[in-house]
C-alpha cells in the first residue's frame, strides 16, 4: 500500500460503516488484496469525528490514529481538520442516508463536501476521493440495464439530487485539486449499523417484504470491496478527474439476497428461520414512493416508507471501468459477504 505515498491520510465520516472499516484498513491492510496485505509503514490517519460520536474503537485501534472532533457542516471545523496535511490523501465518507429532515441531505452531503473540499485546497491535500451513491442515477430505466459512467442524472428523491449536487461540486473544484468520485450502491459488511442488524432479524423471523416477484436486481459492495476501489481511486495517476462505480463484479436478484442470509442463518448458525415472505404487489412499492415524495415535500422523511419504495427496483451497474481502468478486483461475493456479516454480529452478542 506504499503507493499511497504520503505520511497521512484523511478520513471524514470515521465512525460510520465504511469510514470505521477503511480506518482499519489503512492500519492493518486489506486481506483479501495481495497489493495492499501490508499496511504502509508509518501511514498516520486523521479521523474526523461527529461531537458525542464515540471514538474508542479507533483510539484502540492503533496510535498512529488522531481523532478530531468536528461537523462537516462547519466550515472552521474542516479548516481544522485539514490543516497542515498538505500532500495527504483525503477520504471523504461523510455522509447521511436516512435523516430526520430532508434539509439535512443538503447540509451535510452537498454543502458539507463543498466545506471540505474548499478547506482541503487551501491546506494543499493532494487528493480527495469522495464517496457518492447509486442514487444520482436513480433506478435502471429497464431489468437488464446496468448503470455505467456515461448513464445520465436522474436522482431519486432528495438523497440523489443531493448526492448528485455533491458531485457537481466536486467535479467544479477538480481544476484545483485532484478529485476522484467513487459511486457505491448498498454495501454489506462488518461494523454494520442497526439497520442492516434488523433486516437480518426480518429475515429470520420471515418479515422480510418482497415487492413484486423478486427479481429485480441490486448492486451490492462488500465493505472490503469497496475499500479496494477506494484505496485505487487514491493512488492510481490516471484516476483524477474520474468517476467510477465501485461494487461487487455482479448484481443480485432481491430473492438470492434474503435466500443467502436464510440459509446462511441456518446451515452455518444454527439459527432456525421462519422460512417466510411478505410478498407484497408491487403497486406498493409505487404507493411507498408517492407517500415518500409527499412527505419529503414538506420537509420530512422516513426510511421505512422511503426503502420500501424502492424494494421492487432494480438498481444495478457495471464495474467495468474500475477493472479496466484501475484493475480493481473484487475478492468477495455475496455468500462469504453474509457469512462475515453475520459472525461479526454474533461474536459482538448481537440479536438477529
Amino acid at each position: 500500500m506504499n503507493a499511497l505515498d504520503t505520511s497521512l491520510a484523511l478520513v471524514t465520516g470515521a465512525t460510520g460503516w465504511l469510514g470505521s472499516r477503511l480506518v482499519e484498513v489503512l492500519i492493518r491492510g486489506l486481506a483479501d488484496d495481495e497489493r495492499f496485505r501490508e499496511p504502509p509503514g508509518g501511514l498516520r490517519v486523521r479521523a474526523l469525528v461527529l461531537p458525542g460520536e464515540d471514538a474508542t474503537v479507533l483510539r484502540e485501534l492503533s496510535e498512529r490514529v488522531d481523532i478530531v472532533t468536528g461537523d462537516v457542516r462547519r466550515a472552521g471545523d474542516c479548516e481544522r481538520f485539514c490543516a497542515g496535511a498538505g500532500g495527504a490523501i483525503l477520504f471523504h465518507t461523510a455522509g447521511v442516508i436516512h435523516p430526520r429532515r430532508v434539509r439535512e441531505f443538503y447540509q451535510v452531503n452537498r454543502d458539507g463536501t463543498v466545506n471540505m473540499l474548499e478547506a482541503a485546497i487551501r491546506a494543499g491535500l493532494r487528493r480527495a476521493v469522495v464517496v457518492s451513491s447509486n442514487s444520482p442515477c436513480g433506478c435502471n430505466p429497464h431489468p437488464d440495464h446496468l448503470f455505467d459512467e456515461l448513464s445520465p442524472y436522474r436522482p431519486w428523491l432528495n438523497y440523489g439530487r443531493s448526492k448528485m449536487e455533491m458531485e457537481l461540486a466536486v467535479r467544479a473544484r477538480a481544476g484545483r485539486m485532484e478529485t476522484v468520485i467513487v459511486r457505491a450502491p448498498w454495501f454489506y459488511g462488518p461494523n454494520q449499523p442497526p439497520r442492516q442488524t434488523l433486516f437480518f432479524r426480518m429475515i429470520r423471523a420471515g418479515r422480510v417484504p418482497i415487492v413484486g416477484g423478486g427479481a429485480n436486481l441490486r448492486s451490492m459492495a462488500y465493505v472490503d470491496n469497496l475499500c479496494q476501489g477506494l484505496l485505487l481511486a487514491a493512488t492510481h495517476p490516471q484516476a483524477a478527474g474520474r468517476v467510477f462505480w465501485i461494487a461487487d463484479r455482479r448484481p443480485y436478484a432481491m430473492n438470492e439476497i434474503v435466500d443467502t442470509v436464510e440459509r446462511l442463518l441456518e446451515r452455518e448458525f444454527g439459527l432456525p428461520c421462519a422460512h417466510r415472505r411478505v410478498r407484497l404487489p408491487g403497486f406498493v412499492s409505487r404507493l411507498a414512493w408517492m407517500a415518500d415524495a409527499i412527505l419529503q415535500a414538506f420537509g420530512f422523511y422516513n426510511a421505512k416508507i422511503h426503502v420500501l419504495a424502492e424494494m421492487n427496483r432494480t438498481i444495478a451497474c457495471s464495474v467495468a471501468r474500475a477493472e479496466r481502468e484501475l484493475g480493481y478486483r473484487p475478492t468477495v461475493e455475496l455468500e462469504e459477504g453474509m457469512r462475515r456479516s453475520l459472525r461479526w454480529c454474533i461474536a459482538r452478542g448481537l440479536r438477529i
